[in-house]
């Protein structure tokens, strides 16, 4: 699990809500997902799944989650 702090955007929470993906499942992206990076930030790809984020100081910023 990841030692930082994770803090979701509202557009995240909707997307999560709308795609089923659970909070459990977006650590589960962040620890072990495959990281590409983008302009703004990050995407872990896991499983079925990506979570769209940032990293700012000892925090990852969720933006989106989408089903791949």
């Amino acid at each position: 699990m990841p030692k930082k702090e994770i803090v979701y955007k509202k557009h995240a929470v909707d997307m999560m809500t709308d795609r089923g993906i659970t909070k459990k499942q977006v650590e589960i992206a962040l620890d072990r997902g495959s990281k590409f990076k983008q302009t703004d930030g990050f995407l872990a790809k896991y499983s079925y799944y990506s979570v769209a984020y940032k990293i700012r100081g000892n925090k990852y910023i969720i933006k989106t989650v989408y089903i791949d």
